[in-house]
């Protein structure tokens, strides 16, 4: 059977509901304003976008106004650094607002994909966004072409820009007048323009970097920091024990500055990214004014590397690391003359209920007194005092342990009183490698008798090491130097006072006291700083 013509009916639209921008019914209109710094150009630019938005609205009789949203001196590439940007888009999705204006593209997100994502987002719930510089309408235009290539444009120009700034502030550093950045505690810009110390807040800082020296944690910083009630950059009165491992390790605190430590790589994420020798560093000496002495800066650092590499006092840890705790100095200290172990603390319950602290070989308390039969078991009041009468003994003899220590140490400097400069060395080292390379290169060529060229390779070979091994000898010098000389004055300010010695103080021993040995008779072998030993028996 053959069909007919269809019929279509057309169902006219209702007029009313045909547009939702209709005359009948006054839009909610918002305006988005931002400017990029807080230079006082760019304010005036800001308050003139917000007056004549706020002007333009209150005009149109179809219009009105929502909200003004404005973010001041913020960057465009983030979203989630602008609050009123956030703001705005969470009105919008509770429905507060119909219609956004803007002055362009670029003031609403240099971020193509934040861009695109937010307009598709609002498109969605039927918000248009009206950009003018470009005289773009979302709701109108068929597609996102124009659209995408302005927000590439702006993303690009936002790229351009962070280039140049940061080629601008790599010269400056390269020049040195890169101007230094007073984001830490202890310094405050001067009326000449340059670094001035703010004596209130160095004299916590200094207090922190001695209290490292005694042997304290960064816990134990943490908490007397806390306690004490001292704020930090921010004005926190919660100290984190990452804040005060990079005070510690802060060049700027000795007068220096090390410039580039960290990198942004990317413009649009702008994550901050450790310099691990991406890009050059500039080091600047002697820069400004130091709040810490040079030696206690470079004695930190050397206290910093031996407990971050301290070794394991048991066998069950996990790792072959061990763990620094600074809660009691003998933990450092004690050593088993059994066995070799070190020593712990345990908390043992007396019969009348009371506790009292003992200190145990470890290989005993992990395997059993089969492990280490001799060991004894020191009772710390007995321990301390016995400590104590040792310090006293060297006390009395403080010329005989001062010298001893003394010499000690620096002969653990120098060594020897010939001495090569390092560069030097090096110059060597390239010499004897270079005639090295001019032997081996003779050596394939020749048809002849080989074994004169072997004797001059093991020659040169065997010079090559010696002198490496001088170089690294003499960088090992250098570098214990500062060390040797801030325990020296250390150990001669200590045993300037005798009551320092007559009641036990975790601080002193941790200064004086090298190595404690415990013998299986109860006596105590204890070694100072530099070799000197005293004996002394634990009575237990």
């Amino acid at each position: 059977m053959q069909q007919g013509a269809k019929i279509v009916t057309k169902i006219e639209a209702n007029p009313l509901l045909a547009d939702k921008r209709n005359q009948f019914r006054q839009q909610r209109v918002a305006a988005y304003c931002r400017v990029s710094t807080d230079a006082e150009d760019q304010i005036e630019s800001y308050k003139a976008q917000v007056a004549y938005y706020t002007d333009a609205i209150a005009k149109n009789p179809h219009w009105k106004l929502a909200d003004i949203y404005a973010d001041e001196g913020i960057t465009g590439t983030l979203v989630k650094k602008r609050d009123n940007f956030n703001r705005m888009i969470r009105d919008c999705e509770r429905g507060r607002i119909d219609y956004i204006l803007c002055k362009s593209v670029a003031r609403f997100a240099r971020n193509t994909v934040d861009s695109l994502q937010t307009i598709r987002k609002l498109k969605a719930r039927g918000i248009g966004v009206y950009f003018e510089e470009q005289c773009i309408d979302t709701l109108k235009i068929d597609n996102e072409m124009f659209l995408g290539l302005h927000s590439v444009m702006a993303q690009s120009e936002s790229e351009n820009i962070s280039a140049n700034v940061r080629w601008g502030i790599r010269q400056r550093m390269k020049a040195g007048t890169f101007k230094f950045r007073y984001n830490l505690l202890g310094y405050a810009k001067g009326e000449d323009g340059e670094p001035m110390i703010v004596e209130s807040e160095a004299y916590y800082i200094r207090k922190m970097f001695e209290m490292y020296l005694q042997g304290c944690s960064l816990v134990q910083i943490k908490d007397y920091f806390e306690r004490e009630q001292i704020l930090t950059k921010k004005g926190d009165t919660v100290w984190s024990q990452n804040v005060i491992k990079s005070m510690l390790t802060n060049e700027r605190y000795c007068g220096d500055l090390l410039m580039q430590k960290t990198f942004v790589d990317n413009p649009i994420s702008k994550k901050s990214c450790k310099n691990r020798g991406e890009l050059p560093k500039y080091y600047i000496p002697n820069n400004h004014v130091p709040i810490i002495d040079r030696g206690v800066f470079q004695a930190v650092q050397a206290e910093m590397a031996r407990r971050s590499n301290k070794r394991r006092v048991s066998d069950k840890t996990i790792t072959e690391f061990g763990k620094y705790s600074g809660k009691y100095a003998l933990s450092e200290l004690l050593v088993c003359g059994e066995c070799g172990s070190a020593y712990r603390r345990k908390t043992w319950k007396k019969r009348n209920g009371e506790k009292e602290g003992v200190w145990v070989c470890v290989n005993r308390i992990d395997h059993g007194r089969e492990a280490c039969k001799c060991s004894v078991i020191l009772h710390e009041e007995a321990l301390q005092e016995a400590i104590c009468r040792g310090l006293l003994k060297a006390y009395s003899d403080v010329g005989g342990a001062m010298d001893c220590i003394t010499t000690a140490l620096t002969y653990a400097v120098t060594q020897s009183d010939d001495m090569l400069d390092i560069y030097a060395v090096e110059q060597q080292i390239k010499q004897v490698d270079q005639n090295l390379d001019e032997i081996i290169v003779l050596r394939e060529r020749t048809q002849g008798d080989k074994s004169k060229y072997d004797l001059e390779i093991r020659k040169f070979s065997q010079q090559i090491v010696a002198l490496r091994q001088q170089r690294d000898m003499l960088k090992q010098k250098i570098d214990a130097l500062p060390k040797a000389q801030i325990e020296i004055e250390r150990l001669k300010k200590m045993f300037e006072e005798k009551e320092n010695f007559i009641q036990y103080r975790d601080e002193v021993v941790r200064c004086v006291v090298e190595c404690i040995r415990v013998s299986s008779d109860f006596n105590l072998s204890i070694i100072l700083k530099g070799g000197y030993t005293v004996e002394e028996k634990v009575i237990c």
